[in-house]
């Protein structure tokens, strides 16, 4: 399934295809508006197409003469002959090794330019969906492994998140985004966008994929010490404030906790009355 995306040429707001006025500032579509094509204020805008969502999902992006994209090692899938690539520590060591240590990202990044028109693809390592983030200045915030491709001008470091970050099994680092231009993430399944304005929710902290600021978190017990041992939802996030948040359906966790029976032990196990190991 091709998704296809009306933009406003007034702020950039991405709205769904067919649509008569921008949700972001309300300005008529149609003329102004453009399909496909991404609208940045760095002139840095993708014409893009995400295909066969939700859960095997590529993401398709034609690049203009001299146009470059910033990627995370091992995304690429398909480039055009034309297409070069250059792989370096981007922010040099230091911010390397924060984002590949700290962040649960590589060390090292791709940046590809075409010279000419030409196409490349990217997709996530694990079934899942891709979203597009129009950046406009703003800070994003990205669990480890969301990251997947971006423009140039958005930078990638790392924001500590204290304790919080340590107890609930998510790492005491979240990945940071910001800048003006294009930024692709992906996450495990499908994925739930909730807007938020001034409310908050729970939610298992392993769905959490990205979310704007303005939006914070606080790791607490589900319920009484019965529930929080007992119930197998342990501890949860108590996400709240204004802005936007994106959760995915699937939990890299839980996968390999429900896959460890199944693994074979030192001493080697039975299977449907086979032996592995």
């Amino acid at each position: 399934m091709v998704i296809k995306m009306v933009f406003c040429a007034s702020c950039g707001s991405q709205n769904p295809d067919g649509s008569q006025f921008c949700t972001g500032c309300g300005a008529k579509l149609g003329a102004a508006g453009t399909t496909n094509p991404g609208f940045s204020g760095s002139g840095q805008g993708y014409e893009f197409e995400i295909k066969d969502r939700p859960v095997f999902s590529i993401l398709n992006i034609n690049l203009k003469s001299g146009q470059s994209i910033v990627a995370e090692a091992g995304a690429m899938v398909t480039m055009s002959s034309n297409v070069s690539i250059k792989t370096e520590m981007k922010g040099g060591l230091g911010g390397a090794l924060k984002r590949g240590v700290l962040g649960g990202e590589s060390l090292f990044m791709n940046t590809f330019t075409s010279n000419g028109p030409g196409r490349i693809s990217f997709a996530p390592g694990y079934p899942g969906d891709i979203t597009h983030i129009k950046m406009k200045g703003e800070t994003w915030f990205l669990q480890g492994g969301a990251y997947m491709c971006s423009s140039p001008e958005v930078s990638i470091d790392t924001k500590f998140q204290g304790l919080k970050g340590l107890v609930s099994g998510e790492g005491l680092f979240f990945l940071k985004a910001e800048g003006v231009g294009d930024l692709f993430i992906s996450n495990y399944g499908s994925i739930i966008e909730k807007d938020l304005k001034g409310e908050s929710f729970k939610v298992d902290t392993g769905h959490i994929v990205a979310f704007s600021s303005g939006v914070t978190y606080n790791v607490e017990r589900i319920g009484g010490w019965k529930s929080t041992i007992l119930s197998g939802e342990g501890l949860v996030a108590n996400v709240s404030g204004t802005g936007k948040v994106y959760l995915q359906t699937r939990c890299a966790q839980a996968l390999a906790s429900w896959l460890v029976p199944f693994m074979p032990s030192s001493s080697g196990t039975s299977v449907g009355g086979f032996k592995i190991g």
